[in-house]
């Protein structure tokens, strides 16, 4: 039997990651894992208070999956995380080698379709996009947000200085991720954060057929029917309303930016947005 594919979605924090595998695992062939790779990258000393190494211990009996259980009473991370402490020293393959198996052997129900695809969104991992994972296929998501809205939303209410920096920081972190995905070899789609948020049908559609899979309508209310088990990422996935519907938060339309506006307006700044964000055509 053919092991499920990964999907990766990688690109800088805040694009929409959250809502995106949320979304993808509603598909009743696709099963969300949030940041399964931050989880099962061994923590480093000094990182003892963060989730990943709690999530080893006692956080685990109280931190809740969005299967609706804690950490240690969900099927796919209960047994793996009692698993882990004694593996850290294994390679990450391996660990997530163990993962994807512990979701094969998920209690299906006699309606299950089986799994074709497994999401990671820990956008900021660029290790596992060039590791060779034997007998297993991998796929990348680019997630790119508009320039604009990526700036507003991280520099709301802060002064000047504080855009400017956002702004260099949107140019050169989406330089880096692309040129070390593109580099890894394997096959990109390309997905602006606009287009999902304002054309979610439609870009919803176009990248199942990317991943050869049907367009589910479920997609498009993940809140509703996410077959998803994440256990670190955005604190977005447990708000019912926010993940009711895929919708734009457009404040940044009436925002003062006139600087960063004209910014985006340079030819090298627009070509990248353009390319980046509306390579699809939906909008």
């Amino acid at each position: 039997m053919t092991p499920p594919g990964l999907l990766l979605i990688r690109g800088l924090g805040h694009s929409g990651s959250t809502i995106l595998d949320l979304a993808l695992g509603a598909h009743p062939q696709v099963v969300g894992l949030g940041e399964a790779v931050r989880i099962l990258t061994r923590p480093a000393p000094g990182e003892e208070g963060r989730g990943p190494a709690q999530l080893r211990g006692e956080l685990r009996h109280s931190r809740l999956c969005t299967c609706g259980k804690t950490a240690a009473q969900c099927p796919v991370w209960g047994p793996l995380l009692t698993w882990l402490p004694d593996n850290d020293d294994q390679p990450l393959a391996a660990k997530l080698a163990r993962l994807v198996k512990q979701v094969e052997q998920r209690s299906p129900t006699p309606e299950s379709a089986p799994v074709r695809w497994l999401v990671d969104s820990y956008q900021a991992d660029l290790e596992l996009p060039r590791q060779s994972l034997a007998g297993q296929e991998v796929r990348l998501l680019f997630l790119v947000r508009d320039v604009r809205s990526w700036v507003y939303s991280r520099s709301r209410g802060e002064g000047k200085r504080r855009r400017w920096r956002c702004l260099a920081r949107w140019l050169h972190t989406n330089r880096r991720l692309e040129t070390a995905l593109r580099s890894s070899g394997r096959p990109i789609f390309l997905l602006g954060y606009e287009e999902l948020a304002l054309a979610p049908t439609a870009a919803l559609t176009r990248l199942c057929s990317w991943l050869d899979l049907p367009f589910a309508p479920a997609m498009l209310t993940p809140g509703q029917a996410s077959n998803s088990h994440i256990l670190a990422g955005n604190r977005l996935r447990f708000d019912a309303e926010k993940c009711a519907a895929i919708r734009y938060d457009g404040t940044w339309l009436a925002a003062d930016q006139r600087g960063i506006g004209l910014a985006a307006e340079l030819p090298p700044v627009r070509a990248m947005n353009r390319r980046l964000v509306y390579s699809n055509g939906l909008l």
